[in-house]
């Protein structure tokens, strides 16, 4: 099926096209780190190859930044941060305010669930501090994927609602339980803390009687998902994530901006940084494009025959 675009939110992100490489400094090496707990950030490595920047031959990557963990964060944080980069690409809210706390002065370009909300910006128009970055509306979203959740599986009473109990505010996952309760639907929120405790937690909440799992957003269960998805579908869970990719990973539903999409867009922020730009001046962006991807082969695989009013919804199927 063709994608469509069928939600528009307000601030929607301002379009960034190529961008000129006439403030590159000839012969400089620009120095860029990462803090992230994926093994690499080849999206955002190839968007500034494209744009002037590769290594070997104007670009030093810092090593030591990428597959971190939540437990080793904030020494990483510190180390980088003593190494004075030109700027730092940062993952989710924790790994950002890892790196906030030991610099106010090198840029950094974070993307997280929401960057006024979690205090890291004034206004997504004017940041006005050294961070800017993707606030990707992870609050809203996650209301809507419960609900398509719900829709998904027809007479479901006990849905098992993954948190992460380092990044999800208690307030939201009981505004979502109020939101299931209206819809006669149960919510048995389990939080966990670290990527080990994900498996046991999905084995446990099948035997406690859930019907389904709603992963929230976070890295957590998003980034590196395999692992999760074998589970769900070896346990005959119905799940929903946060990345149209992980339902082309083999999970059931996928609901939300692409992921490469974010990157892309942040990459290009990095762009704008080497270039002479200041955080405060680049407005923070949001997504403004959602994809519903559905997989077809999953759901047969766990016996799940999805209702056709959301198969027709689909932006995109898996067959």
């Amino acid at each position: 099926m063709q994608r469509r675009e069928f939600i528009t939110l307000l601030g929607t992100a301002v379009a960034i096209g190529p961008l000129s490489s006439s403030a590159q400094e000839p012969g400089r090496i620009y120095r860029v780190a990462f803090l992230t707990p994926s093994l690499t950030e080849a999206t955002v490595l190839n968007e500034l190859r494209e744009n002037g920047f590769s290594e070997g031959r104007n670009l030093e990557v810092l090593p030591g930044g990428f597959g971190v963990s939540i437990e080793r964060v904030a020494d990483v944080a510190s180390s980088l941060a003593k190494a004075s980069p030109d700027v730092i690409v940062t993952a989710s809210e924790p790994y950002l305010r890892a790196i906030q706390r030991n610099t106010r002065s090198i840029p950094l370009i974070g993307m997280t669930e929401d960057m006024v909300g979690e205090g890291f910006v004034a206004s997504l128009a004017k940041p006005d501090g050294n961070i800017t970055g993707m606030s990707i509306l992870s609050p809203e979203l996650d209301g809507k994927r419960m609900e398509i959740l719900i829709e998904a599986v027809p007479g479901v009473r006990k849905i098992a609602l993954f948190a992460d109990s380092k990044v999800t505010l208690s307030r939201h996952t009981e505004a979502l339980r109020d939101a299931a309760q209206n819809r006669g639907v149960g919510l048995m929120i389990t939080s966990v803390a670290q990527r080990d405790d994900v498996l046991p937690a999905i084995e446990n909440a099948k035997r406690s009687g859930a019907e389904a799992i709603c992963f929230l957003a976070t890295p957590l269960f998003s980034i590196n998902a395999g692992a999760f998805i074998q589970a769900v579908t070896d346990l005959h869970l119905p799940t929903i994530f946060q990345w149209p990719e992980n339902a082309e990973e083999g999970a059931l539903i996928g609901y939300g901006p692409r992921f490469m999409d974010m990157q892309r867009a942040r990459a290009r922020m990095v762009v704008k940084v080497l270039r002479g730009a200041k955080p405060a001046d680049i407005p923070i962006e949001q997504p403004s494009k959602f994809e519903l991807v559905i997989n077809l082969k999953a759901a047969k695989a766990i016996g799940l025959e999805v209702p056709a009013g959301i198969v027709l919804r689909a932006d995109k199927l898996i067959e």
